[in-house]
């Protein structure tokens, strides 16, 4: 019942309900006579009830039979009612009716899991067909070695090195010089990035252009736009690799992240970022044609009952 109902413009209203005529009812008082009645004509009057709403109320002189459910009728209503109360993707039985998508709360946390995975691949499969995506892998920790900085850009749809070069020392013309040819290189381009919240600080594109300790502009860079290629959900290798391995510490989580138990990542993080970065985009073919492995815990897997067709 909505909180208050307004007045119906032009009728007649009564406050009190001893101020009701004999023959004047509402819907509800003429549906509970034996037999049932509905209105058969427009109210005529209202009448005031819980101090802030009206009630139309009707003539019982044109009011007619209410048409009484038939037994097949009355059952059809039983089984949608029962069937409110049933998941419609394991088949469990709920203490309170489920609601809009009838899923249970262990299945609608694996159809939120499956969507994230079914979506993973797409990305995946969008990045592969693209001639302009490109994974951009990065190494440059500002407390390491000269010459082991580095920097690579591989072509995803064929794996092809666009680019190959040392990183150089934060500061230096040599640096400088890099993050100028990324300009020139990642410019229209889709950038994908290696690393995800959970990746080495080292790994993260826009430490070519920013000290850990440096304040960075909010958002994506207008200097720099493939620096701040971790801002989207699916925006990195980690990111999509996650959403389709379906890892979650949380038995009814919907946030996948890359593993923290230890388990190993399907690709190579080492000093030769070229060759970690082609490992990457072989990653994301697998993932395109699905013959990455997903958890072996995923709950549309483990639990035997696949995503629902229409979900």
């Amino acid at each position: 019942m909505p909180t208050s109902t307004p007045p119906l413009v032009g009728l007649t209203r009564y406050t009190r309900w001893e101020q009701v005529p004999d023959g004047l009812h509402t819907k509800t008082q003429l549906a509970e006579m034996d037999p049932p009645l509905k209105p058969g004509a427009d109210p005529v009057a209202q009448v005031l009830y819980h101090g802030n709403s009206y009630a139309p109320l009707y003539q019982l002189e044109t009011a007619v039979p209410k048409r009484r459910a038939t037994p097949a009728q009355r059952a059809a209503l039983d089984a949608a009612r029962a069937l409110q109360y049933l998941c419609r993707r394991c088949g469990g039985q709920a203490d309170e009716p489920l609601g809009k998508g009838r899923l249970c709360g262990s299945c609608r946390s694996a159809v939120a899991m499956w969507e994230q995975h079914d979506r993973a691949q797409r990305e995946a499969r969008a990045l592969i067909a693209d001639p302009t995506a490109v994974l951009l892998v990065v190494d440059a920790d500002p407390g390491g070695l000269p010459g082991t900085q580095a920097v690579a850009v591989i072509q995803i749809h064929d794996q092809q090195i666009l680019l190959a070069a040392d990183a150089g020392v934060h500061g230096t013309p040599e640096r400088a010089a890099v993050i100028a040819r990324l300009d020139s290189l990642l410019a229209g381009r889709w950038v994908v990035g290696e690393p995800d919240h959970m990746g080495p600080v080292n790994r993260s594109p826009d430490c070519l252009v920013y000290l850990p300790h440096e304040l960075r502009p909010i958002g994506p860079s207008a200097e720099h736009p493939w620096a701040s290629t971790c801002s989207s959900t699916l925006a990195t290798v980690a990111g999509i690799w996650a959403a389709w391995y379906a890892w979650t510490d949380v038995p009814a989580g919907t946030i996948p992240a890359v593993p923290r138990d230890g388990q190993p990542i399907p690709w190579q993080r080492s000093l030769d970022v070229a060759a970690d970065g082609q490992s990457m985009t072989a990653l994301l073919h697998r993932i395109a044609d699905g013959t990455e492995p997903v958890w072996e815990k995923a709950r549309w897997l483990i639990d035997g009952h696949g995503a629902p067709a229409s979900v």
